[in-house]
């Protein structure tokens, strides 16, 4: 037979009432302490058209009290500091922090905030159309230079408080790499600005295109010797001509530094036996600015025969 529904009901109470008061007694058994906490700021309701001007902390500290289970529970996130700015207008203003406005979970007290005020300044919002500035890292191959730079969007919105978008003349891009280049270099990158107080109204990529191109001075070097390297032991060489042309390419100034020497013209005979060899003439510069464009002629002979003992 079952029981009444009113009984049933008379047992689910006494059962609640016995937990709680189980509660109540391992709660009032703890001990009550008190923790300082760093917590987050959390900026609510921020009026549309005006942007804050200048640092604002984004973390402040509270004291808490509870018992020490509660407090031993609570978790990163669970504090939080709330600051309403519906009432926000533009210049600087200063913002009342009572424990009222710090969130906290149940059985936790806030005793102090600190500080107990946060100023802030707030500006219009502003915005404008900036260049995009191409930015490049490293050199190109020796005998060659930067030319033309070209970024795709050429100009970018940016957004943020009225005086710092007046100060704003360009955003750049992620360096692209042209270390070693001899054609043209084209990559897509990111767009950013360094002012922290201002941010791209639609971020996006850009494609940054460089051109490379050859060094705009020539110079030729008459009568430079052709060295034979990487002769085998027991074995000895001629090259006929003994001497070359070495025509050389870069920067004004880099070229104008640049002595005789350190221009050196050779042949490679790495893993020749005697005989006779047509082989490509080579040259290499001390400066890394420097690249041979040309030598003439770009071929000489070679008789390698056995020393004599």
């Amino acid at each position: 037979m079952r029981r009444p529904w009113t009984f049933r009901q008379i047992g689910l109470q006494v059962l609640s009432v016995g937990l709680a008061v189980l509660l109540w007694m391992t709660v009032s058994g703890e001990e009550t302490v008190e923790r300082g906490l760093r917590v987050p700021l959390e900026l609510q309701q921020f009026p549309a058209g005006l942007e804050l001007a200048g640092e604002v902390p984004t973390t402040v500290d509270v004291r808490v009290r509870g018992a020490s289970g509660t407090l031993s529970r609570v978790s990163a996130g669970e504090v939080v500091a709330v600051i309403d700015l519906r009432t926000a207008r533009s210049g600087r203003r200063l913002f009342p922090l009572t424990p009222e406005q710090v969130r906290v979970p149940f059985g936790v007290e806030v005793v102090q905030v600190m500080p107990s005020a946060i100023a802030m300044a707030f500006e219009p919002s502003a915005s404008r159309q900036v260049p995009v500035v191409p930015a490049v890292d490293g050199r190109p191959a020796p005998g060659y230079v930067v030319g033309q730079m070209k970024a795709d969007p050429s100009t970018v919105e940016v957004i943020g408080p009225e005086s710092a978008v007046k100060r704003a003349s360009e955003a750049m891009t992620e360096p692209v790499s042209v270390s070693g280049a001899r054609v043209n270099v084209s990559e897509s990158v990111t767009v950013g600005v360094l002012d922290p107080a201002i941010r791209l109204k639609n971020p996006r990529p850009a494609t940054v295109t460089v051109q490379i191109v050859p060094a705009p001075q020539e110079r030729t070097l008459s009568n430079r010797p052709v060295h034979l390297r990487n002769l085998s032991d027991g074995l000895v060489a001629e090259v006929t001509p003994t001497i070359v042309q070495v025509a050389i390419r870069g920067r004004r100034e880099t070229l104008t530094r640049v002595e005789a020497d350190d221009i050196v013209a050779y042949v490679d005979l790495a893993g020749l036996g005697a005989g006779e060899y047509p082989l490509p003439a080579h040259a290499e510069a001390s400066e890394e600015d420097v690249g041979v464009v040309r030598i003439e002629p770009s071929s000489v002979k070679v008789r390698i025969t056995s020393a004599k003992r």
